[in-house]
């Protein structure tokens, strides 16, 4: 493989290559690099026929010693003509290099899939590249998000503010339009971790949830939609409980003073308000069964993604709870204090 020193003038740049977007920081650095040293690592390019050459590989190398003003650059000349060949090449090469962004990838694999001039199929694909299929299904699921979230898309599985990763998307993949990219945008601001998104991407695709009740769930943060997500599930699984027996009649004499689960039912008309409200809370409420140490246990079980979702249900759960006894204690005070004048 011969490297040979050509002009600089003669080469001309591919703008069918699947790499475009080219970070400045980065290419000031290679500049001052190969000002310093010199160009390493030689580029790639082919012969078009008129005493020119086009850039295979090397696109960045080349802007930048095009910028340095240099009169030649050390190039490898392929004789290599086929389209597909030459497209999968750049492809191979870009993903061994930092900065191939995962919609760049995208739109390179669909490009190979659907365009007339290739038409590859996927396990073609899979096996010239190395990567599985299901790596290039998942890349290409990235397109059917808008221009707004695609510009968010970054690299890697870090989680940052304003910016998204393939993990955070994908569970989103599957929803509407209407509903995925307002998601993915929240998941954005509020920097959701991936085990929140599947949560709320869950929530979104329940039917029993109107598609006007959807719309209104969108304005909230991300924070909120978790909130309801667990409102939901919580009710979900109180729905699924097997219904109680009725408890038998109260003995004649008793039933004025004790209070039943259910009793929300039995209010009369002309009960208080107050009343009304305790029977509805009650009969929410389901009946206190101690926690089982093997159920406790179970918390070792959760899985760390998980963990954060937990307790923040956890929290929610005992703040409700503390609320209203707070509120109740107040009542049963103001009671005391009635009796108290009474006597």
């Amino acid at each position: 493989m011969d490297i040979i020193q050509i002009a600089t003038d003669l080469i001309d740049e591919d703008k069918d290559q699947p790499r475009y977007q080219f970070d400045d920081e980065a290419l000031q650095e290679l500049m001052k690099s190969i000002g310093e040293i010199g160009l390493l690592s030689p580029i790639k390019v082919r012969t078009t026929g008129d005493g020119r050459y086009k850039i295979i590989y090397g696109n960045r190398r080349y802007k930048a010693c095009k910028m340095l003003g240099l009169p030649t650059m050390p190039c490898i000349v392929s004789t290599v003509t086929d389209e597909l060949e030459i497209y999968l090449e750049q492809i191979a090469e870009n993903l061994t290099r930092e900065g191939f962004s995962p919609i760049e990838e995208a739109e390179a694999f669909n490009k190979l899939l659907n365009d007339p001039k290739f038409r590859s199929s996927t396990k073609y694909l899979s096996g010239k590249l190395g990567k599985p299929e299901s790596y290039i299904k998942n890349k290409c699921e990235l397109l059917k998000f808008s221009n707004a979230v695609k510009k968010l898309i970054v690299s890697g599985t870090e989680i940052r503010k304003d910016k998204l990763t393939e993990d955070q998307l994908l569970p989103l993949k599957d929803l509407p339009m209407e509903h995925r990219d307002p998601i993915a945008l929240i998941a954005a601001r509020d920097e959701l971790p991936v085990s929140d998104v599947k949560k709320i991407a869950k929530l979104f695709k329940d039917k029993t949830i109107s598609e006007s009740t959807k719309a209104k769930l969108l304005f909230k943060t991300g924070s909120g939609l978790l909130e309801t997500w667990a409102t939901h599930e919580q009710n979900k699984a109180e729905r699924a409980k097997p219904a109680e027996p009725k408890p038998a009649p109260a003995a004649a004499g008793a039933a004025d003073s004790t209070v039943h689960e259910g009793s929300a039912q039995t209010a009369t008309a002309a009960a208080a308000p107050i009343e009304a409200k305790l029977y509805k809370l009650i009969s929410s409420i389901p009946s206190h069964s101690p926690l089982s140490s093997s159920l406790l246990a179970s918390v070792q079980n959760i899985d760390a993604a998980d963990q954060l979702g937990f307790s923040h249900m956890l929290d929610q759960l005992i703040d409700r709870l503390e609320k209203h006894l707070a509120e109740w204690n107040a009542v049963k005070q103001l009671i005391s204090a009635a009796n108290e004048v009474q006597t």
